[in-house]
């Protein structure tokens, strides 16, 4: 949908329109109308689901207010759809979404105070460095079969351990270079035996279990092949799932269409088995302006809303159909990373040119552009007041958040000071140069289609070219985007974002640690060698290994209060802005409880429709 041309004419308009508009002669735009906006929402949640037994099932029973079945709620998603079903190779949020639909996980996490809870479990005990999982007995999967203790294993050692598909959660299971080892104690008890006290792992048995009667071929045949399991080109009646829905349709770059599964092991507190909605459709809107379009025309019933567009909103409210809420903070960082590399591809060739080595790596210059970026003016200009600067690796709702870090004001003098301590120079025009003479020229990218990260896009290349830099700001397609990042590392700056997790940092340690999949800073595509670690990769690595480790609280925060000391000290990694994240649902929309942690439709089972 991206690729149709008056979408580009959309965002080439928009984009001179910043241009023109966000300078800094202009007067500072104030939020209009937000009194009452900035207030977060409190919602008062049902009490916890509980495990009930009827006819020898373990069900699981909704403490939410009994609702009417049937119906429908319709979403949207950004971009292109997603690039697979299978929760074990995707790479990017909306796959991973999608995926959710359909695959449960051992727990989750409760919407209110963020604690695990059994979804697919029973219970547990830990005991020692042993963890003991009991399942539901009589639960089963789409196609009829039992969900038992071989699937979690197979799961967990077939899969997960054994490198298929996306490694980032076996990465970041390993406790001192070794995985945990799986036992079967009966069909419904499973221990994870783990070499030391390993305080994240817990939550990171939320992740899916497959099938494995659905799987085991695939996995026999190799790592190519599970690349393209269960991939946007599988018929739907193919996927055995355990999720509350099942996919019915998917029609690449217009909509995706999921159906309840008469056989979710939750239930109402009547015993009626959940979900209430007959179908799910999330409708692939492109970008922003699209969504608003259809939310307007009533074609979706929830909207994210950004900058100017909550007040409007918010003036609305009181005569219209939706209601507003405010979560919070958003759980993601928005940011720009700097290419470290300093290494040579398979042609011999330098990832990164010398001379941009040269500047990338030292410390006055990442320190020079921190200072120049204005993130007021992001915040008043893009978010309309409706978000806070970012300095920290942290999301401002993050537990662990590091709250001696207090950031700075845009001061472009201290910028040039920093730039002349390492021999940077100007020219009688005002351009940059370096001390060996190179004019200062680099790319900027980020994706197209995102209008904010475009819109920053635009304010981060002005604000840089006031330091007489020549920026060339790129926005491209998602996935050449990420080929670039983590792939071919032929980029010099990027503009993105990354979700998080507020409750536990470990979940971030594959940007961190040193050969992490998405170390974006420094990417490694082999483990060569330790020895080409930067003495601040160094200090991360160690923090992280050890803070996994640390199961007192404060303990573990005093690392983690560390960690982003020393991301804010040395800058691999520029923090922009957190927006505040704000959400219309349509008021016929019942038992939403939107929580800071899980979002809006984390409860999509409890979701009903009022007739």
């Amino acid at each position: 949908m991206k690729r149709v041309i008056y979408i580009f004419l959309i965002i080439f308009l928009v984009l001179l329109f910043l241009k023109a508009c966000i300078r800094k002669d202009i007067p500072e735009q104030k939020p209009a109308n937000t009194q009452n906006i900035n207030q977060r929402t409190e919602f008062t949640y049902p009490k916890r689901a509980k495990t009930i037994t009827l006819n020898g099932i373990d069900y699981l029973q909704s403490q939410a207010p009994v609702g009417n079945f049937g119906g429908e709620v319709i979403l949207s998603i950004f971009g292109e759809g997603p690039k697979t079903f299978n929760p074990f190779t995707s790479k990017d949020a909306t796959s991973s979404q999608m995926a959710g639909m359909m695959f449960d996980g051992l727990f989750t996490t409760d919407a209110k105070t963020g604690e695990v809870i059994p979804k697919l479990a029973k219970s547990y005990e830990i005991k020692g460095n042993n963890y003991y999982v009991y399942l539901r007995k009589g639960i089963k999967w789409s196609d009829g079969k039992a969900i038992t203790a071989d699937d979690v294993i197979f799961t967990w050692q077939d899969i997960i351990f054994a490198g298929l598909g996306n490694t980032s959660l076996r990465d970041s299971c390993m406790i001192e270079g070794k995985l945990p080892v799986i036992t079967k104690v009966d069909d419904y008890t499973v221990k994870f035996t783990l070499s030391r006290p390993f305080a994240p792992f817990l939550r990171q048995l939320s992740a899916e279990i497959a099938p494995k009667h659905a799987f085991e071929n695939a996995v026999k045949k190799g790592a190519k092949y599970f690349d393209g399991f269960y991939s946007t080109t599988t018929p739907p009646d193919k996927f055995v799932t355990s999720g509350a829905f099942k996919l019915k349709e998917y029609i690449p770059a217009q909509r995706i269409v999921f159906v309840k599964n008469p056989d979710y092991y939750e239930v109402n507190t009547k015993n009626e088995k959940l979900p209430y909605l007959n179908k799910v459709v999330y409708l692939i809107v492109g970008d922003a302006n699209n969504e608003i379009l259809k939310f307007e025309a009533k074609e979706i019933d929830l909207i994210s809303l950004k900058g100017s567009n909550v007040a409007i909103y918010k003036q609305k409210e009181p005569s219209s159909d939706y209601k507003i809420y405010n979560l919070g903070p958003d759980t993601g960082t928005m940011f720009i990373v700097l290419n470290l590399n300093n290494r040579k591809n398979p042609d011999g060739k330098y990832y990164v040119q010398p001379e941009k080595q040269f500047w990338f790596k030292d410390k006055n210059f990442r320190y020079a552009i921190d200072y120049a970026i204005d993130r007021d003016n992001m915040v008043q200009n893009i978010a309309n007041g409706l978000a806070e600067p970012l300095f920290t690796a942290e999301s401002l709702n993050s537990i662990f958040l590091n709250e001696n870090i207090k950031g700075h004001k845009r001061d472009i003098d201290v910028s040039r000071e920093y730039l002349t301590q390492s021999g940077f120079f100007y020219n009688k025009n005002g351009k940059l140069f370096d001390k060996y003479g190179n004019n200062v020229e680099f790319d900027l990218y980020t994706n197209a289609g995102n209008i904010e990260r475009e819109s920053l896009g635009v304010m981060v290349k002005q604000d840089l070219e006031d330091l007489g830099m020549k920026v060339n700001f790129k926005p491209i397609e998602f996935n050449t985007l990420v080929n670039k990042m983590v792939n071919t590392l032929d980029w010099d700056m990027i503009l993105m974002g990354l979700t998080g997790s507020p409750l536990e940092p470990h979940n971030g340690k594959n940007v961190w640690n040193s050969y992490g999949s998405l170390h974006l800073f420094n990417q490694r595509l082999e483990k060569t060698s330790f020895d080409d670690r930067l003495d601040f990769e160094k200090e991360l690595d160690e923090i992280f290994d050890k803070a996994s480790l640390e199961t007192n609280f404060e303990a573990r925060k005093a690392l983690y209060n560390k960690y982003q000391q020393i991301v804010y000290d040395e800058k691999p990694i520029i923090y922009l802005y957190s927006p505040t994240r704000i959400v219309a649902v349509r008021k016929k929309i019942k038992n939403i409880y939107p929580s800071m942690l899980n979002g809006v439709m984390y409860n999509i089972e409890e979701i009903y429709v009022d007739k």
